[in-house]
């Protein structure tokens, strides 16, 4: 988030703790931060951090998303979850069964079935008739098939081939359960136009429960690629594959629950999302891979721009187990976004976004902005985001109890994490390489547990505009330098700290401390790409911290770890060893003065 801040004026070493966000400039697109110095607004006070940064290699800088049908899905799920008891298949039996071959349909009455054929599209209508399992197979490259009915039904996709140029080629019509069994390989796929405006290739008004060890591929050409009017659920075992050209790839009225399987999405329209629910969207187990290629674009009802997303719940999003990969392509794309909440307790997860910032304002529109947007309407951007909680109108909550987490941003203004309310950290690994913020709080920031790395590349490593609270658990923290600093606290907060290992480096201190248990170093100097930092007193080793794939060169550091006492002196192993001494308060004077670490300043 982007904004000017005016700090009470603190020592001039604390620079790569608490720095002021910037306005925004031109960016430059390469993972090498702008130098932006100058002086501090409100009186603080320039610290030496007008250092830079420079991108080595790693995971964090190296991995990338895409579409993979044949590596088994992982083991690593959480406990399936299932609405209610009868969406789980086990719990049912489908035993009448009825033959439909889509390449050679027959009309025919059978165990209370009507089936009427019109060429090759096939109706089929069980009416109250119970354990109805449909068994479609066979190819059509101009029919459908559409199910009505009063009762719960099965539907075996047994191998079979069905394409409808002028509407749905699935369109299940009851709005009572639909068990979509896979068997063998299976494809649907709609045209590009429509008689009757449909919502999707593979379109049910009832719930919509798939399971089975086969495969199935959806292609949406006009509409979306999978949509249920109610909720659907995915399960262990599935292999399915959805491609959407116009608009979203699987759409849900009433939540999307992934409890297993392999799902591959790619969408290329323009905010088009991958997965998109306007409720809950629930992931337990199983290998999600969305790619979404489609720009921004501007909303001529609401009068704001929109950007396309790869997974999209309007409600609350959580993951807990599996393994989701995620990449959105276009301008202002986002990786990972949920209007209200979001919880992250297990699985791995990987999230790159490759656009830049998207404009327009309803007659003009670019999609890599790169001007000052500091008097523009709201309305006429979208920034990308890796992982976006929370909206203008909604204070978002994200919480992070687990998992391994990594995101990845490069285009303009792209954030790696942002919650628009609260963000605690909890447990579990996350790792963040951003153009703009790493990572960003509107509101209070909690680190009490796990893992956080986070770079911004010309911007702060981590930011709240809330307090910041840094209880336990790691945190590493790179800014860009100048006014761009490792940890960065809103000019009206405060930063608490009681628990955590923090090492920050890079640009100016601006910033008020609140209650500290523990000592602090401010010093200045370099680090290594993914080296190894040590914090020791004498012969005893306080804390270990790793490095993010990045080098840097003359930055102002900031170290305070568990045991810290004030007034003693502690080595850290920069790229050079460094000797400073500790300090439990700003105000009152740090350890280390413009000269180097060691001359304590009133």
């Amino acid at each position: 988030m982007k904004q000017t801040t005016n700090f009470l004026m603190i020592a001039a070493l604390t620079a790569a703790m608490f720095c002021a966000c910037s306005t925004d400039d031109s960016f430059d697109n390469s993972l090498t931060p702008y130098v932006n110095g100058g002086t501090p607004q409100g009186g603080g006070t320039m610290g030496t951090g007008n250092g830079s940064a420079t991108a080595g290699s790693g995971e964090l800088l190296t991995f990338d998303i895409n579409i993979d049908k044949t590596t088994a899905e992982p083991a690593d799920v959480a406990v399936a979850y299932y609405p209610e008891d009868e969406d789980d298949i086990s719990q049912n039996s489908f035993t009448t069964e009825i033959a439909i071959d889509m390449s050679n349909p027959v009309a025919k009455t059978e165990n209370g079935v009507e089936i009427t054929v019109n060429g090759g599209h096939v109706t089929a209508n069980h009416g109250s008739e119970k354990s109805i399992c449909y068994v479609v197979s066979g190819t059509t490259s101009n029919g459908s098939l559409t199910i009505l009915g009063d009762k719960k039904y099965e539907v075996r996709l047994n191998g079979t081939d069905i394409t409808n140029p002028d509407s749905a080629a699935v369109n299940l019509l009851s709005k009572k359960r639909a068990f979509i069994v896979l068997n063998g390989d299976n494809k649907v796929s709609d045209g590009t136009a429509s008689k009757n405006d449909h919502k999707g290739a593979f379109y049910c008004k009832g719930k919509l429960l798939f399971s089975g060890s086969g495969s199935l591929s959806v292609y949406g050409n006009y509409n979306n690629g999978i949509h249920s009017a109610d909720y659907i659920l995915f399960s262990a075992g599935n292999n399915i594959y959805v491609n959407s050209t116009t608009n979203n790839g699987i759409k849900a009225n009433d939540g999307i629950i992934v409890n297993g399987g392999i799902l591959n999405v790619e969408t290329s329209g323009s905010g088009a999302k991958g997965l998109n629910s306007e409720d809950d969207i629930v992931i337990n187990g199983g290998r999600t891979t969305v790619i979404a290629t489609g720009n921004g674009e501007w909303d001529i009802e609401d009068l704001e721009t929109k950007a396309a997303a790869c997974i999209k719940a309007d409600s609350v999003l959580t993951i807990k187990g599996g393994e989701v990969y995620v990449k959105a392509t276009g301008s202002g794309g986002k990786g990972l976004k949920a209007d209200w909440e979001a919880y992250i307790s297990g699985g791995k997860v990987r999230v790159v976004t490759e656009g830049g910032l998207y404009y327009s304002n309803g007659s003009q529109e670019n999609h890599n902005y790169t001007g000052n947007t500091d008097n523009l309407d709201d309305n006429y951007t979208s920034s990308p985001k890796g992982i976006k909680v929370g909206t203008k109108n909604v204070h978002g909550v994200l919480t992070i109890s687990g998992g391994d987490i990594m995101v990845r941003t490069i285009g303009t203004n792209g954030e790696g994490i942002e919650s628009k309310g609260t963000l605690d950290v909890t447990g579990g690994s996350v790792m963040v390489s951003a153009h703009d913020d790493g990572i960003n709080s509107s509101g209070d920031l909690t680190i009490s547990d796990g893992t956080v790395v986070t770079v911004g590349t010309t911007n702060d490593g981590i930011d709240a505009n809330g307090d910041m609270y840094l209880k336990g658990g790691t945190l590493v923290a790179f800014g860009a330098g100048g006014a761009e600093g490792g940890i960065d606290i809103n000019e009206q907060k405060k930063l608490y700290i009681s628990g955590t290992k923090i090492f920050g480096i890079g640009g100016r201190v601006d910033g008020s401390l609140g209650a500290t248990t523990q000592g602090i170093i401010t010093t200045s100097g370099s680090v290594n790409a993914n080296q190894t930092v040590t914090v020791s007193n004498g012969s005893t080793t306080l804390a270990t911290f790793t490095m993010p794939p990045y080098s840097y060169q003359n930055g102002t550091i900031l170290v305070s770890v568990p045991g810290m006492t004030n007034g003693a002196s502690y080595t850290i192993s920069l790229a050079n060893s460094i000797t400073a001494t500790a300090s439990n308060t700003i105000n009152g004077g740090m350890g280390g003065g413009m000269g180097g670490p060691g001359g304590g300043r009133p």
